[in-house]
């Protein structure tokens, strides 16, 4: 009996320690905006869904403010095969793998349906594959949505001509440098956390971005005028450490798979509900909206695509998307 019951109590320690074992692994999540952000209720959705479905095996942390580094710091810690994950857009990512940056460049899209198209095509498939095998990065789903990014002004602009000598803030990545040059302002990098100050201590004349961006950011405190240029679709993804990723059961991967394109449609469809809210919200802080004529700003953009090799790419992502439009009609 002794020995039969140290084996039943051996039984139940190795059962107990496996699934300890199993409770920590943790991922942690960052995003450099705030509590308020459509995006940051997805990601919340996102641990939800990852805790619920892992039975706690697998925990997710979130943290805001880019409070463990800035979205680069991010990356570099999950190549490194960290266990942490960051909401990145593409021009970003177009460092490691040059022909995703693509999905950032200026009216590349017309609406959110044929984003969904592009990121379910085979050609960011094998974009994403490429970028797991060559730098350790793994796509979690990239179907996180920001809204429209609009140049944040204290002076109305209306066509690129507006836009000359003014320091405009962007994100420091190709993609987005050369369309802020392209629209005619003088493109400056800094950090997200840093733009508030920069326009108050006018270090930078302006800077763009979406909706919920300049309002979680409080942005209205500091410029005048939002001009609805909608230059750039800000689309993100949630992205990993590949090496990470792997080392998770199949069970768990698709876990945490469907988890993140659950949580990035929500949070997508949260952008959509709520653009008007916001912007009835900034009007009532009293930023002024001004919507010009983009065709100019859409002919000027156009040289981003061959200043950056990417005008074929264009071309084909074009194709694709007209052709696939075509098929849904054919069957409707």
């Amino acid at each position: 009996m002794n020995k039969r019951f140290r084996l039943y109590l051996l039984s139940c320690l190795t059962a107990i320690m496996c699934w300890a074992g199993q409770a920590a692994e943790q991922l942690n999540v960052v995003t450099s905006l705030s509590q308020s952000d459509p995006m940051y209720h997805g990601l919340i959705k996102f641990k939800q869904l990852v805790e619920q479905a892992s039975n706690q095996s697998i925990t997710i942390q979130i943290f805001i403010g880019s409070q463990l580094g800035n979205d680069n710091d991010i990356l570099e810690q999950a190549m490194a095969g960290a266990p942490i994950a960051v909401l990145v857009d593409a021009g970003r990512l177009a460092f490691y793998q040059h022909e995703i940056g693509v999905v950032g460049a200026p009216y590349l899209l017309n609406n959110l349906a044929e984003l969904s198209l592009l990121i379910n095509s085979p050609i960011f498939a094998n974009w994403s594959k490429q970028l797991a095998k060559d730098s350790g990065l793994k796509i979690l789903a990239f179907n996180w949505w920001q809204g429209q990014r609009h140049v944040l002004a204290n002076k109305i602009v209306r066509q690129p001509e507006d836009l000359a000598g003014i320091r405009l803030r962007t994100i420091g990545a190709p993609v987005w440098i050369e369309t802020i040059q392209a629209m005619g302002a003088t493109p400056t990098p800094l950090a997200w956390a840093e733009v508030y100050s920069g326009l108050q201590q006018q270090v930078i004349d302006g800077a763009e971005a979406q909706h919920a961006g300049t309002y979680g950011a409080r942005l209205y405190e500091v410029i005048s005028y939002i001009n609805k240029t909608a230059h750039i679709n800000l689309i993100s993804g949630l992205v990993a450490s590949n090496h990470w990723f792997e080392k998770l059961s199949l069970q768990q991967q698709q876990i945490i798979l469907d988890s993140a394109l659950v949580a990035g449609k929500f949070a997508s469809d949260l952008v959509v509900e709520k653009e008007s809210e916001i912007e009835a919200q900034l009007i009532a802080e009293g930023i002024k909206i001004i919507t010009p004529d983009i065709s100019e700003f859409r002919r000027a953009t156009q040289v981003v695509y061959r200043n950056l090799g990417y005008q074929k790419l264009q071309q084909q992502i074009r194709t694709y998307l007209n052709q696939q439009a075509v098929g849904v009609k054919n069957v409707e």
